[in-house]
């Protein structure tokens, strides 16, 4: 090539660079490869990586949003397989040019994800500036040994679904009924006081608090000032169920529609809403899972407790084989059940519901029931966390992005992925979502343990068993021995714990020849 083809060529060359920086401060799109040459040598690049399409747009509007705040930064959300997810970004980590620099992950992989080398323990100072703003299961979710190694995210955990337009017809119904008995009682007691001329009052009027038979106004308290709905209102708290005594109470108690087809009816095949029967007497690597030499599965009450959910299949005989989350939760929009186990995915697919006209009823949600005054329970809860690469060399910057994402920028999470965040602070603008957090505040984390990774699946094989009649004492025991043995590394034997027998009540029974000899006896005495 000759000295003026160089030349040409060097000059053409400037001039097209030249033009794609115009093009880039005139605000006009460029491809973004030519934006990535350009300007991201420039600045702070962070690879945050993440599995659930559902957070695309949400997490994207953050890494704007992040940027906007630090000049020289970018944040560049990548969407990753859910399939061996953390074996990707440990590739990824060791081979790949563009490693993950922080990851959202769930609390049950942390210590797979510690001990790999892939989560850096969040630093005191940050965590304790953060740490008051999230409740007890939120914090222990994110705690391995002692120390905070990411951020709480997101969470979701179960609670009660019901009907409350069910619960308030009955309501209603009963509080109606007990006025019209009231004031039969009143005017027999008015007849008997003043015989079958007199009224209570002169000129035939009715006594103070009564109300003419035709005035077709309300009494003092119903609902022309709003005091039978009011009192509507405290008789549907009083109704729900602090047990599952009370439920028991309540399927005989209820006058149920024609369309109810089942009072209290859940998915007994996952693990995630039978938990609650027995998370208050497992314990499974102690409050925050990370702990081999605290354990304890195999123990009375939580037998009781399994004795209590097979007794349950009696009543409310769900179908293994049939049931399933989806097709229980479309029953409930139909009317079909008036008690439910649910988690938080529930309120969004009913809202639209009610929007779309397919859910013709009012619902609400309430904490998870014990079981009786005596057997407690708590609910599961999984909290997604962000975590910063222990492989980073970005590990400061990638802390503070995690710090703002879990921290700052939450008010529209829920709005726009379905998301409910693991912190305290956010208006969701619907009551019921307050509810699951208020289940979440005192629900059991998943444990993080790699030698329990298979207790989840193994206690939901048991359940599905117990429930179809399996002993319930035999089978916990042989799930805590496989547990321990895995934990321990050699064989373990469990010490059976005996069953305990009600006492049969001595009868006394009359002993008819004594009392033959007495009566001789005192014959012949006299």
């Amino acid at each position: 090539m000759g000295l003026k083809k160089r030349i040409l060529t060097a000059a053409v060359l400037t001039c097209a660079a030249a033009a794609v920086l115009l093009i880039g401060v005139s605000g006009k799109n460029v491809s973004e490869e030519r934006e990535e040459s350009i300007f991201a040598r420039q600045k702070e690049t962070l690879y945050f990586w993440y599995a659930d399409a559902a957070l695309t747009d949400y997490l994207n509007s953050a890494a704007v949003a992040y940027g906007e705040e630090h000049d020289d930064v970018r944040v560049v959300p990548v969407l990753a397989s859910g399939l061996e997810y953390l074996e990707s970004i440990n590739k990824a980590s060791i081979q790949s040019e563009t490693p993950p620099d922080l990851y959202i992950v769930s609390n049950d992989s942390l210590e797979k994800a510690f001990l790999a080398g892939l989560a850096s323990p969040v630093s005191e100072s940050r965590w304790n500036a953060v740490k008051e703003d999230y409740p007890d299961a939120a914090r222990l979710a994110v705690t391995y040994k002692n120390k905070a190694i990411g951020y709480p995210f997101y969470f979701e955990t179960s609670a009660l679904l019901y009907n409350r337009t069910y619960l308030e017809d009955f309501a209603r119904k009963q509080i109606e009924e007990e006025q019209d008995a009231a004031a039969a009682e009143e005017a027999m007691a008015q007849l008997e006081a003043n015989g079958p001329e007199g009224s209570g009052e002169a000129g035939g009027q009715p006594a103070d608090g009564q109300e003419s038979a035709d005035s077709g106004q309300p009494a003092d308290g119903a609902e022309g000032d709003g005091g039978f709905d009011r009192e509507v209102e405290e008789r549907v708290k009083s109704m729900l169920p602090d047990t599952i005594d009370d439920i028991l109470n309540f399927a005989n108690e209820y006058d149920a529609p024609e369309q109810v087809e089942a009072i209290f009816k859940w998915d007994v095949t996952d693990i995630f809403y039978n938990y609650f029967f027995v998370g208050n007497y497992l314990n499974v690597g102690g409050s925050a899972g990370d702990s081999t030499e605290n354990m304890n599965i195999y123990n009375r009450d939580a037998i009781d407790c399994l004795k209590v959910y097979q007794d349950l299949n009696q009543f409310f005989s769900i179908d293994t084989k049939e049931i399933s989350y989806e097709g229980v939760l479309n029953d409930f929009m139909a009317g079909k059940i008036v008690f439910t186990v649910a988690t938080t995915d529930s309120v969004a697919k009913l809202e639209e519901a009610k929007g779309n006209g397919t859910f013709a009823y009012e619902y609400s949600i309430a904490k998870t029931p014990d079981i009786n005054e005596r057997l407690l329970t708590r609910s599961l809860s999984v909290t997604n966390c962000v975590v910063v690469n222990g492989y980073s060399d970005r590990q400061e910057l990638a802390s503070d992005f995690a710090r703002f994402l879990t921290c700052d920028y939450t008010d529209t999470l829920y709005s726009r992925t379905g998301k409910v965040a693991a912190r305290y602070g956010v208006d969701y603008g619907n009551g019921n979502l307050q509810q699951f957090v208020s289940e979440y505040e005192i629900s059991v984390p998943m444990p993080k343990m790699v030698e329990t990774s298979n207790f989840w699946v193994e206690l939901e094989i048991a359940f599905a068993q117990i429930w179809d009649g399996a002993d319930a004492n035999g089978r916990l025991k042989e799930l805590s021995e496989q547990i321990m043995t895995q934990v321990t590394g050699e064989p373990y034997m469990e010490t059976a714990i005996e069953e305990e027998t009600e006492e049969e009540e001595e009868v006394e029974y009359l002993d008819e020849d004594a009392l033959r000899e007495e009566a001789q006896s005192e014959s012949m005495s006299e």
